[in-house]
């Protein structure tokens, strides 16, 4: 949603796809997990009254929408890419499958991963380990609004502190709000390293893959 309070920011989008677009170029095989929050979030569907179960179906369908309209940007760059999504959808998105989405990676094509796990209960950053471990991905980018891990809210705490490295069990032990608990011990159980950057920062995607120390990280 960029700088807007809901919905689709097509500038932003824009600036996503070239941001993705100068990784690209450099042979780097993107997969991309992406939320709905900017639509419709489960949890506060549920705390609507909303069946928690049903609200969540709900943002699943808003991370669709989403990738569509970042498939739409990509493609405008040059960049063939495929939704794959959890809940099938055969008009405009294929079926998520393992195998079938490591040889989009392998011919050379992004790769966006939509509606989630396809189960209710899981959110984006489960997901994004999920799809992360299963591709065997070297590195989890959690593209935020804030530069890094931080000890509290800095966009609520001027005194917060920046945390640049952090062990999985440190990260879960003190609760530091980086991913949830199901991703973090997903990731750690794969050995999975998780760098959390601010993706408004521009060129931040491409240093962090020049070995770049952008960010936080969690190893």
């Amino acid at each position: 949603m960029g700088d807007s309070q809901y919905g689709i920011d097509p500038s932003f989008v824009r600036y996503l796809a070239k941001e993705i677009k100068e990784v690209y170029e450099e042979g780097v095989q993107i997969a991309i997990v992406i939320g709905g929050g900017n639509i419709f979030r489960g949890v506060q569907g549920a705390s609507l009254g909303l069946d928690r179960a049903t609200a969540d179906y709900m943002g699943m369908l808003a991370t669709v929408m989403n990738a569509l309209a970042l498939q739409d940007a990509l493609e405008k760059e040059e960049m063939p890419t495929r939704v794959m999504s959890a809940i099938e959808m055969r008009q405009i998105a294929e079926p998520y499958i393992r195998r079938r989405a490591i040889r989009h990676l392998e011919k050379a094509r992004v790769v966006i991963f939509a509606a989630g796990t396809g189960s209710p209960f899981f959110t984006t950053d489960t997901t994004g380990a999920l799809r992360a471990a299963e591709i065997k991905a070297d590195v989890l980018l959690k593209a935020t609004k804030v530069d890094g891990i931080y000890d509290k809210d800095p966009l609520k705490n001027p005194d917060a502190k920046k945390i640049k490295e952090i062990s999985y069990l440190e990260a879960i032990n003190k609760n530091i709000k980086v991913m949830d608990h199901t991703a973090l011990t997903l990731c750690m159980e794969n050995k999975l390293p998780i760098i959390v950057f601010n993706i408004k920062q521009k060129g931040a995607l491409k240093d962090i893959v020049h070995g770049n120390k952008i960010g936080s990280i969690v190893k």
